[in-house]
């Protein structure tokens, strides 16, 4: 079969809009291990880390709470935590999000299970490669309009650092800082709690690692038609995606021109990458603009190609069984308050 319509080179990229936001971009991995226990399964290495926002399990903690603080957005109505739910893989059960003005969202909250090993991390922005950068999109983006905070970089500084449990945190998080409380912290520690969401235990993990596991026939036919049929060609790798951009041939948008909107090349428009399918069931509806709603259905757009060439041919049946072979990569605890630590007993921001 042939492959839909992929970005080889990411080229001639339209100038991104500056921010009074600096973020080091630098990215290395360092041996997180030894400030931060990760409690992974054997055979699976940490995420990268940035060499200069180490894990720490204060920081985590502060970034936990961050992340659910609605002081972030411009009226305090909106965190982080309202477009991504626990309960749906932290993604959002519905096809986009109003912004705090009311404006119609733009796309599908992605999932964020195993989101520290994914790069890049947006649907059609090929230059967002850490979770540092990319939490500053939701809360200062204009088009369109999230959190609002555009223009109040030093305002959403006031607000933290004005309340004593904040401030206590960011002393204990960030030690190397004359004053703990910035713009870059806040983001540091967004992002290092965000690396802890990780989902390694669905049924297909603990099959795979040997263990006794309870699998229906029709997800054994569904796992050999996911290969069969190519689809881990782009859904490949520990987290079920290659993290390129493609065109599958859903309808095209004037209001969305996916990845060519960013690179300003025609022949890239429509182009949207690859979404992780750990915990997919979890996560509907489903592609960039949440158009679809059922898991079966998201199988069935694939057998499309927007530039005619042969695409794969799959079944209604074959489909429900792709469908029921995804269903073994829930993890349920991932999905549950287990999946996040306890917050210990370090104080409550208000």
């Amino acid at each position: 079969m042939s492959r839909p319509r992929k970005l080889k080179k990411v080229e001639s990229l339209k100038p991104v809009a500056a921010t009074a936001v600096l973020v080091s971009l630098a990215f290395f991995p360092v041996a997180a291990a030894q400030v931060f226990s990760w409690s992974l399964p054997v055979g699976v290495s940490p995420p990268p880390v940035p060499a200069d926002n180490p894990m720490t399990d204060v920081k985590v903690d502060l970034g936990r709470k961050l992340f659910a603080d609605t002081r972030l957005s411009r009226d305090q109505s909106m965190s982080c935590g309202s477009c991504h739910w626990q309960h749906a893989a932290f993604a959002e059960n519905r096809a986009t999000h109003p912004g705090i003005d009311g404006s119609a969202g733009k796309r599908n909250p992605p999932p964020l299970a195993n989101v520290g090993y994914a790069s890049p991390l947006t649907w059609a922005n090929p230059l967002v490669t850490t979770l540092e950068r990319q939490a500053l999109d939701p809360v200062f983006g204009e088009h369109p309009v999230e959190m609002g905070m555009a223009g109040l970089e030093k305002v959403l500084v006031e607000r933290v650092s004005s309340d004593s449990c904040y401030n206590a945190m960011f002393a204990e998080a960030f030690p190397e800082e004359r004053s703990p409380v910035s713009l870059t912290t806040i983001f540091k520690a967004i992002a290092a709690f965000e690396r802890t969401l990780l989902a390694f235990n669905s049924p297909y993990d603990r099959a795979m690692r040997g263990e006794k596991v309870a699998t229906t026939s029709q997800a054994k036919r569904g796992e050999e038609l996911f290969e069969q049929k190519g689809c881990q060609s782009c859904h490949s790798g520990r987290n079920f995606s290659d993290y390129g951009y493609y065109d599958i041939g859903l309808p095209p948008s004037d209001r969305d021109e996916g990845l060519g909107e960013r690179t300003g090349r025609p022949q890239e428009n429509n182009l949207f990458r690859t979404p992780t399918l750990r915990n997919v069931w979890a996560t509907g509806p489903f592609m960039h603009d949440g158009s679809i709603t059922t898991v079966t259905g998201s199988i069935l757009a694939h057998t499309k190609n927007a530039d005619g060439r042969a695409a794969p041919v799959i079944s209604e049946e074959e489909a429900a069984d792709i469908s029921m072979f995804l269903e073994t990569l829930t993890d349920g605890s991932f999905l549950s308050s287990a999946a996040q630590p306890a917050a210990g007993k370090r104080c409550s921001p208000r």
